[in-house]
């Protein structure tokens, strides 16, 4: 036994103030990676929101200074600075070093609110190396400083001014985000421009001035709000109807606003928000969505005899090609778990479904074109669901045997534990071969894919299943697909895309990811998808055998050797013999594995739509803008 050591009272830690923000700083912020970084610009501009929403502020601005300095400016109200009754010490004090100190929780001063429920800014100041606060209020400008986390500078006005609103100057502690304290301008830009299609009227602008010879600047605001943002989210789409529906209202306090339209494409897209939060898995609002949607147009058809004698649409039917956001501003929204990733109010499903009815069937009659194309693109969904439903049969599988010629292709692991196997999807036969030999068999399955895998971004669900190499995916993974898609019973949990580093193994993999993407979302969403990582190179000196995974790795192996190396090239994984891709890309010691996460799903739909779909100017645009960050690959 080990040794008897007291445990009293002296051994329980009381952390105060912001001490516990420090301390488990990923309780606060989710993590103290890039994500976590960038979430520390979202607290302090959701603030400047809050102003927004309220209708004091109609302009956000954000700039990036040299060091990654962040700056965020309004022109609100400007923070409070008289003293607080509890607290003795002026209020922009007490809300930058207490949690859960803010207006948020007064619906007097803000009906709606975004963040962290008050503990935004406070938690912003003590992940902080330093941070300045500076208030334009009531014809003085007013200036607060901190030091990590603490107050370094009392309140002190400095100047009159003719302006009113906060400015709020941070710079994140490189010691706390150790992984990276380095801003992602495109992250940061991308999100401004949805905040300003979410908050319509509303100027929001972005500079990023950390090279002084190369600054940055991007301004936008939308008048449009949602129903631009439809527009932006089909540009390069070949769209139904040219008018996009549009609905706003306000049911029980919840404001609520509406816009969609479809495309000839297949996917779906329903992106939900809740005070300007995204909500990847949906919740209240988008089922009132859902149900008022199938509902209107099933009445539609219907009432204008479109359908045949007991005929009726299912809701994947109606949802074919369509791209709409649903936006709630909600006083006090419940969500299932930490994230928000769920709306939970159930309010929040009647306001969204009596705004939706209402505005579905008078866009529905004042536009007799645009209903009989959705109707129609409708029924054609419903021909191909019924046909899909067959193919899927086709799909299920009690062991790899009873699929006739699937057995040869799939080399399964012994173990059925899915936590712990793990299947490669490589390219070819002879990849295939080497991967089989130089595999663990426990637990590693090799799938190689013998044919061509289809562009499913141009193919119904149907057409999809009739590709055998999708099937094999399929049938392989054991999660079905479409309607009676079930993740609880996908075989391995870790699906490996492993093909090789050059322009054709590019091009599968972009072909993979969009089936995933597409058709098995959930196995992306919930992180089961990898790309594994082949060497580029093997470099020998004599005996010594090292592998190079990039060209900056080869260049150091290089420098620290003398003499010349025997060097080879590996255009592809079948160059390798089954010890090398074992002891390179296969071993769990050793390999380096991506994980394929989907931090913003809205970015990744209009890049595979771009990628895969049919908007040539698009795809040169795109490759053109990002040439610059594409490596290793043979051209």
């Amino acid at each position: 036994m080990s040794e008897n050591k007291t445990y009293t009272s002296d051994n329980i830690q009381i952390l105060e103030g912001l001490e516990a923000v420090k301390k488990r700083p990923g309780m606060y912020i989710g993590t103290t990676g890039p994500r976590g970084l960038h979430h520390l610009v979202w607290e302090i501009v959701d603030n400047a929101v809050d102003e927004a929403l309220a209708g004091y502020c109609d302009t956000i601005h954000v700039e990036i200074l040299p060091g990654d300095v962040i700056r965020v400016e309004d022109n609100g109200r400007g923070i409070p600075i008289d003293v607080h009754p509890k607290t003795g010490r002026p209020s922009v004090e007490t809300v930058y070093t207490t949690l859960h100190a803010g207006g948020k929780f007064d619906h007097n001063s803000y009906k709606v609110s975004g963040g962290l429920h008050g503990v935004g800014a406070s938690v912003v100041n003590a992940l902080s190396t330093y941070m300045t606060v500076e208030i334009h209020k009531d014809s003085k400008q007013y200036i607060i400083e901190f030091e990590n986390g603490f107050l370094k500078k009392e309140l002190d006005c400095i100047s009159d001014t003719k302006r009113t609103g906060t400015i709020v100057t941070f710079l994140a502690n490189p010691e706390i985000f150790v992984e990276s304290h380095v801003y992602d301008f495109e992250i940061l830009r991308t999100r401004i421009q949805q905040l300003a299609f979410l908050n319509k009227g509303i100027r929001f602008t972005i500079t990023d001035s950390r090279d002084e010879l190369k600054i940055v600047n991007k301004d936008y605001v939308y008048q449009g709000g949602v129903k631009e943002y439809v527009g932006f989210l089909n540009k390069g789409k070949d769209v139904l109807h040219s008018e996009i529906a549009y609905f706003e209202g306000e049911v029980d306090n919840i404001m609520v606003e509406i816009a969609l339209q479809y495309n000839d494409g297949y996917a779906d897209n329903i992106y939900p928000f809740t005070n300007n939060i995204t909500n990847p898995e949906g919740g209240t609002h988008v089922e009132g969505f859902k149900l008022t949607l199938t509902r209107v147009l099933n009445n539609y058809g219907k009432n204008n005899s479109i359908f045949k004698k007991d005929e009726s649409l299912l809701g994947e039917d109606t949802r074919e090609g369509l791209i709409a956001i649903v936006s709630v501003k909600h006083p006090d929204p419940q969500f299932e778990g930490q994230t928000k990733s769920k709306l939970g109010s159930s309010d929040a499903r009647k306001a969204v479904a009596t705004i939706m009815s209402e505005g579905l069937e008078r866009f529905l009659l004042e536009n007799p074109n645009a209903a009989k194309v959705i109707i129609e693109k409708a029924l054609m969904a419903q021909r191909a669901r019924i046909a899909a439903k067959k193919a899927r049969e086709a799909t299920r599988r009690k062991s790899p045997l009873d699929a006739l010629g699937f057995a040869s292709k799939l080399a399964d692991c012994r173990s059925r534990d899915a936590e712990k196997a793990e299947i490669y999807i490589v390219e070819g036969d002879s990849a295939g071969g080497s991967a089989k030999q130089g595999r663990d068999s426990e637990f590693q399955a090799i799938l190689p894919l013998r044919g061509k895998v289809l562009n499913v971004e141009k193919t119904r669900l149907d057409r999809a299943l009739q590709n055998k190499e999708i099937l094999s995916m399929i049938q392989a993974f054991g999660t079905g697909i479409g309607e009676e898609f079930d993740v609880s019973k996908l075989r391995y949990h870790k699906i490996i895309i492993m093909t090789d580093a050059d322009v054709d193994g590019a091009h599968i993999r972009t072909l993979l990811l969009t089936f995933l993407f597409r058709y098995l979302k959930p196995l992306v969403e919930q992180g089961y998808i990898y790309i594994a990582q082949p060497p580029l190179y093997k470099i020998q000196y004599g005996r010594n055998i090292q592998y190079a995974y990039t060209d900056k790795e080869l260049e150091n192996i290089m420098s620290l050797n003398e003499g010349r190396p025997n060097l080879q090239r590996y255009k592809g994984l079948g160059e390798m013999n089954p010890e090398q891709l074992w002891e390179t890309t296969m071993n769990p010691e050793e390999r380096t594995l991506l994980q394929v996460t989907i931090d913003d799903a809205i970015k990744a739909d209009q890049v595979f739509s771009m990628l895969m779909g049919d908007d040539v100017e698009s795809r040169k645009d795109f490759i053109n803008e990002n040439a610059e960050y594409v490596k290793n690959l043979d051209v």
